[in-house]
């Protein structure tokens, strides 16, 4: 039919590449969709490439993954449906008031500027990274325990490990400090959205309860900070962790993203 989307945006977030969606993007082709999963700049290579030479990760910055993302769906000849996950779902967010996209989907988002709730899991979760400034510069990856209690706090031992192993990568530190600093430094930061954008295209919020790293508290005050009369939803999965796309039930939380998306795209 015209004017439903016929594509889905998937975007990933920190620690992970768009292997982190491979669920998903077969779940939603067998719908029928086309499917895209672009990597940040740079991360067009494997997991096990990334983990042996990080200057490819230490090198990126939020304007250069924004410019990639915008790049591909300019591409597009309609507005797809984005659905971002962690920083991914920070990202989808910038899309949207960039005026890009028909709907977007936000899962265990990390904040954009201006949302200053952060929890004490959060901090935990990402002290390995903000525990030095010298981490600025450099990229940062998680021990095995440090990714099972921010990623997969819910999971089996097993689960966990096999997920690390075929996930994980390091994450840059810049930007993971940029984003905390983004409410100490004046003028807009990289992650800065228009809270009042009358024209951004419906949102919604999708949280696990929990999340360590992004609990839901994060996206809640994330939809608050919202001020226009756009959609703007949150809905929380009880018994969820951070890396919801690849736990056990997520084809329900798919398959609810999705039927959101149908219906309130534009």
């Amino acid at each position: 039919m015209t004017g439903i989307p016929d594509t889905i945006v998937l975007v990933h977030g920190f620690w992970v590449t768009p292997r982190s969606w491979e669920h998903w993007i077969t779940h939603y082709e067998a719908k029928g969709f086309r499917v895209l999963a672009p990597g940040y700049p740079g991360f067009d290579v494997e997991v096990e490439a990334l983990n042996a030479n990080p200057d490819i990760i230490t090198a990126v910055t939020v304007p250069a993954i924004i410019d990639k993302l915008e790049a591909e769906i300019k591409a597009l000849p309609e507005p797809p449906i984005i659905i971002g996950h962690s920083a991914g779902g920070a990202f989808t967010q910038i899309l949207l008031d960039h005026g890009y996209g028909a709907v977007g989907v936000a899962m265990n988002s990390a904040p954009t500027e201006g949302v200053k709730v952060v929890p004490l899991s959060q901090v935990k979760s990402t002290f390995p990274v903000l525990k030095s400034p010298a981490n600025r510069h450099k990229s940062v990856g998680l021990t095995l325990e440090e990714w099972k209690y921010a990623f997969t706090n819910t999971f089996s031992d097993e689960e966990a490990q096999a997920l690390y192993e075929r996930y994980h990568i390091p994450a840059n530190g810049g930007i993971l400090w940029g984003s905390v600093l983004a409410n100490f430094q004046p003028g807009h930061q990289d992650t800065w959205v228009d809270y009042h954008n009358a024209n951004r295209a419906p949102l919604l919020f999708i949280s696990g309860s929990e999340d360590h790293i992004m609990p839901p508290a994060v996206q809640r005050s994330n939809v608050k900070h919202y001020k226009s009369n756009t959609i703007t939803e949150h809905v929380e999965y009880d018994g969820y962790a951070h890396l919801l796309p690849a736990q056990k039930g997520w084809e329900e939380i798919a398959d609810f993203a999705l039927d959101w998306a149908l219906r309130h795209a534009r």
